[in-house]
């Protein structure tokens, strides 16, 4: 077992920062970075053509060069925990704050590292091996908070579905509703009851009130327009 190469890939639009884990992961010769993409559209390609034990994903990173928005990456990762059940993912994102984190834990992420965790990147050869062993990582003490909030049966402000779809619509900006349930596999009312429900747990009651939320959570380019998101139907009422 302890001779086991582990396969990595790397989802990050910073090269600087790739090369920064590949100074840090090379300090154990088991490990091995196998595949590493810069837009969200190449993760999955790059999944398929390298198969790997573990996915080091940022949480902001674009969705193609001809689309900058942010990849909907809470989508892509109830697509992957489905596609790849064995394969851990660990979040590596600057964004700290507590609601985000505690969602993607529910998503079923194996660990999150703030990008200001020193102590994480001094260790972060040996955090891989524990995450592909089984164990978790989460900066500042987190896991032990989560997995409490866990076993008292608490939950996210979000649900995984609730985050989806407004990861989407930050994602996707030009698209319908009806473009985006299809996105998303359901039907137009139930993805208008997600986003409904959503507005509800942020306390807003228009997309682009809920888009700025996402922003203040981490989730979204600071660069992106919330006025964008608002087509012809949320401008009359949704």
């Amino acid at each position: 077992m302890t001779s086991e190469l582990i396969n990595i890939s790397i989802l990050e639009d910073h090269p600087i920062i790739i090369d920064g884990y590949r100074v840090r992961l090379a300090e154990n010769p088991r490990i091995r970075i196998v595949g590493t993409a810069h837009f969200g559209e190449d993760l999955e390609p790059m999944l398929v053509a390298h198969p790997s034990d573990i996915l080091i994903m940022d949480l902001e990173v674009p969705n193609s060069p001809k689309n900058p928005n942010p990849y909907p990456i809470s989508n892509s990762i109830s697509r992957l925990k489905y596609k790849y059940p064995q394969m851990p993912i660990l979040i590596i994102s600057a964004h700290n704050q507590q609601v985000l984190v505690e969602t993607l834990f529910e998503l079923g992420v194996s660990g999150y590292i703030f990008k200001n965790d020193t102590f994480a990147f001094e260790h972060l050869a040996g955090i891989v091996v524990d995450i592909y062993e089984g164990r978790f990582y989460f900066s500042q003490g987190y896991y032990e908070k989560l997995s409490s909030l866990k076993a008292e049966g608490s939950s996210p402000m979000l649900s995984h579905r609730q985050l989806e779809a407004l990861s989407l619509c930050v994602a996707f900006p030009d698209s319908s509703s009806h473009e985006l349930a299809h996105r998303l596999g359901v039907s137009d009312s139930t993805f208008r009851n997600t986003l409904s429900a959503a507005y509800k747990h942020l306390d807003v009651r228009t997309r682009l009130a809920a888009i700025t939320k996402l922003q203040q959570m981490g989730i979204g380019s600071s660069s992106f327009n919330p006025d964008s998101v608002l087509n012809l139907e949320e401008r009359i009422g949704f």
